[in-house]
C-alpha cells in the first residue's frame, strides 16, 4: 500500500467478499464462516482470510496478497474499516455482530461507529451487501436499516449495558418479554429470521439445526448462528456449513491450552465489559490468572474494570498480572476477591497455586498480554 495507495481495492476486486465486524466475536465468527465456506469447496485454498485478526487496511491487504488468485475472501473487518470494505470490495455479505464500549480513546463513542456503518450502507444502495445483523443490539439494528436486505438473527444476547438509549432519537428504550423498543415508535427489535435457541438455530422456514461446536459459550453459539446465516447467503448448504464450523477449535489462540514453564493455561480473550461478562462464567479454575494491560491495542483507559462483575470470583484466588495488575488489584479488593499481584507474566505461572493445579488454569487476558501469551506458549 506504500507503493500503491489503491492496492486494497485492486486486491479486493473480482472476488466474492464476506466481511465480519462488531466489537466482540469478529475473529471467531470469521473463522467459523471461513470453515463453513471451505467445507463446500473442493479446494479450501479458494478462500483467503485474515485468520490472525489483522483487520485494519494494511492487515487485510497483507492477507489478500498471500493468495491473490483466491476467488473468495472472508475478512475480519475492524469497525472503523467497514465503510472502506463496502466501498472498495462490494461484499456479497456483511455480518454485523454487536456494539459495546471498547478502546474509547481510539473508537470514541460507539454511536459514531454506527453512523459510519449506516452512511456506508445508504451510499451503497441497491448494490450494497446483504447484511446479517444481530437483532438484539439496537445500535446494530439502526446502523443496518439502510441496507438493501437484512437477515436478522436473534442471538439471545443478555448484554444491555451499552444499549440504553434509542440510537434514532435518544429516548430511553423499553425492554419487555426479552425484546426492546423505543416508546416513541422510532425503532423496535425486528422479527428474527434466525433464532438461537440453546444449542440450536431455528432458520427462516422453522427448521432446527443443532450446533456442534468446539468453542465454548453462549456468545460463540451466537457467532455461529450469524456465520450460518452468512454461509447460506454464500450458497453453502446448512449441514455442510455446520460440519465445517465444527472443526474450529482455537481461533487465533482463543481457548487454546499452552505450556508456561511447569504450568498449563487455557487462554481466553476479553477486551471490554461485554466480553468479560461472557468469559468470566467460562473460567472455573481456582486459581485463575488475569493479565491486564493498557497499551494502545488494549485501550489506554482502564475505567471499564469497574463495569465488570468481578464479585463472582469471590471464594477463589486470582493471580493479577501484567503491566496494569495494580489497577485490577484495586478493583478486586473492592469486590472482596482474594488476589496476589505478580507483574511478570511468566512469574505468574510459577506461582505455587498455579503449578500445583492438576488441570490447565483458566487465563482471561486483555489483548496485548493475550498476544504475548500466545507467543510464550508457542501458539503464534
Amino acid at each position: 500500500m506504500a507503493l500503491d495507495h489503491n492496492a486494497l481495492g485492486k486486491l479486493l476486486a473480482g472476488r466474492r467478499v464476506a466481511a465480519v465486524s462488531g466489537t466482540n466475536g469478529k475473529t471467531t465468527t470469521t473463522h467459523l464462516l471461513t470453515a463453513a465456506v471451505q467445507a463446500s469447496l473442493a479446494d479450501p485454498r479458494e478462500v483467503v482470510t485474515n485468520a490472525d485478526g489483522a483487520n485494519l487496511h494494511h492487515g487485510i491487504a497483507s492477507a489478500l496478497v498471500t493468495n491473490p488468485n483466491a476467488p473468495i475472501a472472508v475478512l475480519e473487518t475492524d469497525e472503523r474499516v467497514v465503510g472502506s470494505v463496502i466501498e472498495l470490495g462490494a461484499p456479497e455479505v456483511l455480518v454485523l455482530l454487536n456494539f459495546s464500549r471498547d478502546q474509547l480513546d481510539r473508537h470514541h463513542e460507539i454511536n459514531a461507529l454506527g453512523r459510519s456503518w449506516r452512511r456506508a450502507l445508504a451510499k451503497a444502495g441497491d448494490v450494497g451487501p446483504v447484511v446479517v445483523a444481530n437483532a438484539c443490539d439496537p445500535l446494530v439494528v439502526w446502523s443496518a436499516e439502510p441496507a438493501r436486505r437484512v437477515i436478522w438473527v436473534d442471538t439471545a444476547d443478555p448484554w444491555t449495558q451499552d444499549a440504553t438509549l434509542c440510537p434514532a432519537c435518544g429516548t430511553v428504550l423499553v425492554r419487555e418479554g426479552g425484546r426492546w423498543a423505543c416508546p416513541t415508535g422510532d425503532l423496535a427489535q425486528p422479527e428474527a429470521d434466525y433464532v438461537l435457541d440453546g444449542e440450536d438455530v431455528i432458520d427462516p422456514v422453522g427448521q432446527t439445526w443443532r450446533l456442534e461446536l468446539q468453542v465454548p459459550g453462549r456468545f460463540n453459539r451466537a457467532n455461529a448462528a450469524c456465520a450460518l446465516a452468512a454461509a447460506r447467503v454464500m450458497g453453502v448448504p446448512p449441514a455442510m456449513a455446520l460440519a465445517g464450523m465444527a472443526t474450529v477449535a482455537a481461533p487465533a489462540g482463543r481457548y487454546a491450552v499452552a505450556n508456561f514453564g511447569e504450568a498449563q493455561g487455557r487462554l481466553l480473550l476479553a477486551k471490554n465489559p461485554a466480553g468479560w461478562a461472557e468469559s468470566l462464567p467460562l473460567a472455573t479454575t481456582d486459581p485463575i490468572v488475569l493479565p491486564i494491560d493498557a497499551a494502545a491495542a488494549d485501550g489506554r483507559d482502564l475505567s471499564w474494570l469497574w463495569d465488570v462483575e468481578f464479585e463472582q470470583l469471590a471464594g477463589r484466588h486470582v493471580i493479577a498480572t501484567g503491566p496494569r495488575a495494580q489497577d485490577l488489584a484495586v478493583r478486586l479488593d473492592y469486590a472482596g476477591v482474594e488476589f496476589t499481584v505478580i507483574h511478570d507474566l511468566m512469574a505468574a505461572f510459577a506461582d505455587p497455586r498455579v503449578v500445583a493445579h492438576a488441570d490447565p488454569v483458566d487465563v482471561i487476558a486483555t489483548y496485548t498480554p493475550f498476544q504475548k501469551l500466545r507467543k510464550l506458549g508457542g501458539l503464534a
